[in-house]
């Protein structure tokens, strides 16, 4: 079965650029995050912790940046179309999709070999995507509870001694690390269960040619091969 085209209009070039800023944040605060919890090598920590804190910032704002630009710039609601809307909608419950959730599992887990058409994210893809501000805010708080400069102050204090002291609450941060391990390794599979083309879009801001879907009429109405003869 061929796929829906994927087009700029899809992923605006500010998402791509949150996009990129959340995975180098993520990466670079999974790697100094294990090296300051297992330090491998000496006079390394300083700059170890330097960079967790300036990249554990800079996920945050990022986090609240992105949901801001979800509600002010548009997007296209689902793959194979350039049509607009504003970008929140595409990440809740849409007239496409709604109804597809058994579907897409069964489509993941292999079970059902075609592709359900409608919104841009499957089911799955929206619940653990809406989950994951909450996680990035919930993990910075743990965070901001064990750093010194942060840690006397009373709304983290007080999450600190509601967690059972600041053992517990190391044990609570370091886990949900584990969390976003897992779900960056989920994602990345989700992402690219069509193909490489959505992570083309993301990373080179690619369009890439397909069928072209009208989500008003809710089925393919053509094809687009982006002006490029077929071999």
């Amino acid at each position: 079965m061929a796929h829906l085209a994927h087009y700029r209009e899809s992923h605006p070039l500010p998402f791509v650029i949150t996009h990129w800023t959340n995975l180098i944040s993520m990466i670079v605060l999974i790697l100094s995050g294990f090296y300051i919890h297992f330090p491998a090598f000496s006079n390394f920590m300083g700059i170890a912790r330097g960079a967790h804190m300036f990249f554990a910032f800079l996920i945050i704002i990022n986090c609240i940046v992105r949901v801001i630009l979800a509600f002010v710039l548009e997007s296209a609601p689902t793959g194979g179309t350039r049509k607009v809307e504003k970008d929140y909608k595409a990440w809740l419950p849409q007239k496409q999709n709604r109804h597809q959730l058994i579907p897409w599992i069964k489509y993941y887990l292999f079970i059902k070999k075609e592709h359900p058409l409608g919104g841009k994210y499957g089911n799955p893809q929206k619940l653990s995507y809406l989950l994951i501000p909450i996680l990035i805010l919930f993990m910075g708080y743990t965070g901001f509870c064990l750093w010194e400069p942060t840690s006397t102050i009373g709304f983290f204090a007080a999450g600190t001694e509601l967690m059972g002291g600041l053992m517990a609450m190391r044990i609570i941060h370091y886990f949900m690390m584990w969390v976003f391990i897992c779900f960056t390794m989920i994602h990345a599979y989700l992402a690219n269960i069509e193909g490489f083309a959505p992570s083309k879009m993301i990373f080179a801001w690619k369009e890439h040619g397909g069928l072209v879907y009208d989500p008003d009429k809710g089925c393919i109405v053509g094809e687009d091969n982006l002006g490029q003869e077929k071999h």
